[in-house]
C-alpha cells in the first residue's frame, strides 16, 4: 500500500476519541509517525469520564501501518505542553503536521441565552476548545517551521460559512467555535510566509463513540438510529475527517487552501477519498438544503 506520509511525523493534540482518533488512525494508515494526546489513559480518566484511552488510540494508528506514540497532556497545562514538543524535537527532529482538536467539555448547556447559562461550565468549556489550541500552537509551531511544508488542522464544528449565519444553540459553543475557524485563518497570515499551511476543517454529523452510545447503536448497526432521528442518515464515521486530513497532509499543493474554512464532505470530492462504507457524506450542504429547512430526511444526492 502507498505510504505518502511516510517519514512524517504529525502531532494529533486531542486524539483520544471522535475525530482526534480518527485522525490520528488514517494519518498512520497514511505511513506517518503519530503523537497522540490527551488526558485519559488506561489508568486515568478525565472529568468526561470515557472508555477510550491515548494507547488505545496509538495501538489503533501502529495496526494501521504507522507508528503510534502516546503522551498523556492536559493542553491547558503550559509546561505539560512544552515538555510535549520538546520530547518530539528531542526524539523526531521535526514536526510536519499539528492537528489540534482539543475539547474535552462534559457539560454544554444548549438552548439558554448567555445569563441563563452557568458562568463556571461556560468558561470551562471556552478554556477546552480554545486556551487550549492557542497553548498548543504558541509551543509546537516554532518546531513545525523549522522546515517549510508544515500543515496546521485547526478542527472545528461547522464551516465559516454556516457558522456566520446560523446560531449554534449556546452562546459559549458558538463563540468557541466561531474562534477555532478563526485561528485556522489568523495562523495562515502568520504561518505564509514560513512556506507553511493553516485551515480549519470540520467533519460533519460525527458518529462519535460518545454519539453512538447516545443513540443506542455501533458503528455496525449505526442505520438503526434514523428510525428515531432520520437525518442522522447524513452522519459520517471518524474516519472520513481523519481521510481529509491525510489527504491534505499528502498535497504538495496543499498551500492552495491556506486559511480556507473546509469540511471533510467538501474534501472528498476533491482527494476522492470515501468514508468507510464507500460513501461521500456532504453534511453541510444537507444540513443547509435539506435539515435546516425541514424537510424530510432522504440523502439521496448528498452521499
Amino acid at each position: 500500500m502507498s505510504k505518502p506520509l511516510e517519514g512524517k511525523v504529525a502531532l494529533v493534540a486531542g486524539g483520544t476519541r471522535a475525530a482526534g482518533r480518527g485522525t490520528a488512525v488514517e494519518l498512520g494508515a497514511a505511513g506517518a509517525t503519530v503523537y497522540v494526546t490527551g488526558r485519559t489513559t488506561r489508568t486515568q480518566r478525565s472529568e468526561m469520564d470515557r472508555p477510550e484511552t491515548i494507547e488505545q488510540t496509538a495501538e489503533l494508528v501502529d495496526r494501521a501501518g504507522g507508528r503510534g506514540i502516546p503522551v498523556q497532556v492536559d493542553h491547558l497545562e503550559r509546561d505539560q505542553v512544552r515538555d510535549l514538543v520538546a520530547r518530539i524535537d528531542r526524539e523526531q527532529g521535526a514536526l510536519h503536521i499539528l492537528v489540534n482538536d482539543i475539547f474535552g467539555a462534559t457539560t454544554i448547556e444548549w438552548d439558554k441565552t448567555v445569563w441563563e447559562s452557568s458562568l463556571d461550565v461556560g468558561l470551562r468549556m471556552f478554556r477546552l476548545a480554545v486556551e487550549t489550541h492557542a497553548i498548543t500552537s504558541h509551543f509546537a509551531l516554532p518546531l513545525l517551521i523549522k522546515q517549510p511544508g508544515g500543515l496546521v488542522i485547526e478542527m472545528t464544528d461547522g464551516t465559516d460559512e454556516y457558522n456566520a449565519v446560523n446560531y449554534r444553540v449556546s452562546f459559549f459553543y458558538d463563540l468557541a467555535k466561531a474562534a477555532v475557524n478563526r485561528m485556522g485563518f489568523s495562523l495562515a497570515h502568520e504561518l505564509g510566509p514560513h512556506g507553511a499551511t493553516a485551515v480549519s476543517l470540520t467533519p460533519g454529523w460525527l458518529r462519535s463513540e460518545a454519539m453512538l452510545d447516545e443513540f443506542g447503536v455501533t458503528e455496525q448497526n449505526w442505520r438503526d438510529a434514523t428510525e428515531r432521528i432520520p437525518h442522522f442518515a447524513i452522519s459520517e464515521s471518524p474516519a472520513y475527517v481523519g481521510r481529509a486530513v491525510a489527504a491534505l497532509a499528502a498535497d504538495p499543493d496543499v498551500a492552495r487552501w491556506n486559511g480556507q474554512s473546509l469540511s471533510s464532505g467538501q474534501l472528498a470530492k476533491v482527494y476522492g477519498f470515501t468514508d468507510v462504507d464507500g460513501s461521500r457524506p456532504d453534511a453541510w450542504r444537507y444540513l443547509v438544503e435539506v435539515q435546516d429547512p425541514d424537510k424530510p430526511a432522504d440523502t439521496t444526492g448528498y452521499r
